[in-house]
């Protein structure tokens, strides 16, 4: 096994941890440990809220969730001789929920998906689904299985939402400007279009003093993927997969966590993949100037692995961008297609009796497949979302004898 150079008890926020993570980019977060290039190293994670969310059928906890702390990062990993200019070779040799235990916290045999409500996090169709909602999902080898969505089982692909390196200075500035940018054309939105650095629950590592006030008062949010990496939410990103980081400071200063058991194409929900704490086990190495030479001047590059479930079969659903409750023409708005691909699924999958959470939540943490499949027949750019028909324990295929509408219970709801 890879030495543990991160470890954490999940007994513990992450703040009580031996050593500390950290939860906001910034440069001069200290590095709780360094290792030498062309080294195999496990690191441990705690659940990106650190452990709000509980084992049961309500969705109070995610709707009350308080997001100022998340995401917990676990690092930052220091890697021996990296500079600025220099790619950071990332391979995922293994990952998984916490090994060999059961308990309370994601990642101990279960984890859960939340539909976040519109005052407090929001999703992909929000507007149509503004309230909390969650599902439990428990987990038996790779498979997944839910109370809450009765009827469907599933294979994960099991992958990290979240790793990155930190910023330097100037890339900070530039983010928390352009990002102040965006809020201040309308700085009153529900949900707002930016998070900006906040103060309140800023855990920042090891620092202390002026250099963790510091940190509160400048670091970057994590919930949006940047230059640096960052919460790619990639589901690919899974065993076998080879990541290749900029860096932009001396060491790199690696760091990550939002472990996931699994996830569709775009966690659609907000919090749509199975989410756990665990373990995540890397090879590191590092290409000397290799930024200029592979022309990496913005994000990192993905080599995905090869270990996926293999599912051959899909109902597809198309979506086109066109405003269907105005009846507004867009141009060439792949986001508004995929999203109509996403309500054209739960329709469809109402048709047999699940709800419209419980579709909605199947659709965040299935490995469904989306797709950009057009954006030049102007003015329609046109999207298609992929639905795995064996994940089903009934068929959900069309044909002449209807959809087989049953009972399918509900999904943890908010009071």
């Amino acid at each position: 096994m890879p030495d543990v150079v991160f470890t954490v008890d999940q007994a513990k926020s992450m703040r009580d941890q031996a050593v500390p993570g950290h939860n906001r980019w910034h440069p001069d977060i200290p590095p709780a440990v360094t290792v030498r290039p062309d080294t195999s190293i496990r690191v441990e994670c705690r659940e990106w809220t650190d452990g709000q969310i509980g084992n049961n059928d309500s969705a109070n906890d995610i709707r009350d969730v308080d997001l100022s702390g998340a995401h917990m990062l676990s690092g930052p990993i220091a890697i021996e001789g990296a500079e600025p200019g220099d790619l950071l070779v990332v391979d995922i040799l293994d990952l998984g929920p916490v090994p060999q235990e059961t308990g309370d916290k994601p990642g101990q045999g279960w984890g859960y998906t939340g539909i976040f409500s519109k005052e407090n996090g929001a999703g992909f169709l929000t507007d149509t689904f503004p309230d909390a909602y969650k599902a439990i999902w428990d987990f038996r080898g790779q498979q997944a299985t839910s109370r809450h969505i009765p009827g469907v089982s599933y294979t994960g692909i099991t992958h990290p939402g979240l790793f990155g390196t930190a910023p330097s200075h100037e890339l900070l500035s530039r983010w928390n400007a352009r990002e102040r940018a965006l809020i201040a054309t309308a700085p009153d939105r529900v949900p707002p279009l930016a998070l900006p650095p906040l103060e309140e629950s800023t855990l920042a590592g090891t620092a202390t003093g002026d250099v963790a006030a510091a940190i509160a008062r400048d670091g970057a949010r994590t919930v949006p993927a940047r230059e640096n990496g960052g919460n790619h939410d990639i589901k690919n990103f899974t065993r076998g997969s080879r990541v290749f980081y900029p860096v932009h400071v001396p060491g790199a200063l690696f760091s990550g966590g939002d472990l996931h058991f699994s996830q569709g194409d775009g966690e659609i929900t907000f919090c749509g993949a199975i989410e756990m704490g665990g373990f995540i086990d890397f090879h590191v190495d590092l290409i000397k100037g290799g930024m200029e030479t592979y022309g990496v001047t913005t994000n990192p590059i993905l080599m995905p692995g090869n270990v996926e479930p293999r599912y051959s079969e899909f109902v597809t659903f198309i979506g086109i961008g066109v405003d269907h409750t105005s009846d507004t023409q867009l141009y060439n708005d792949a986001t508004v297609a995929y999203r109509n691909a996403c309500l054209n699924a739960i329709t469809y999958l109402e048709k047999f009796g699940y709800s419209g959470p419980q579709a909605y939540l199947l659709l965040g943490s299935a490995p469904i497949e989306g797709r950009v499949s057009g954006v030049v027949d102007i003015p329609n750019a046109c999207c298609s979302l992929y639905l795995p028909t064996a994940i089903f324990d009934d068929d959900i295929r069309p044909s002449a004898a209807g959809p087989v509408r049953k009972d399918r219970g509900s999904c943890a709801v908010s009071s």
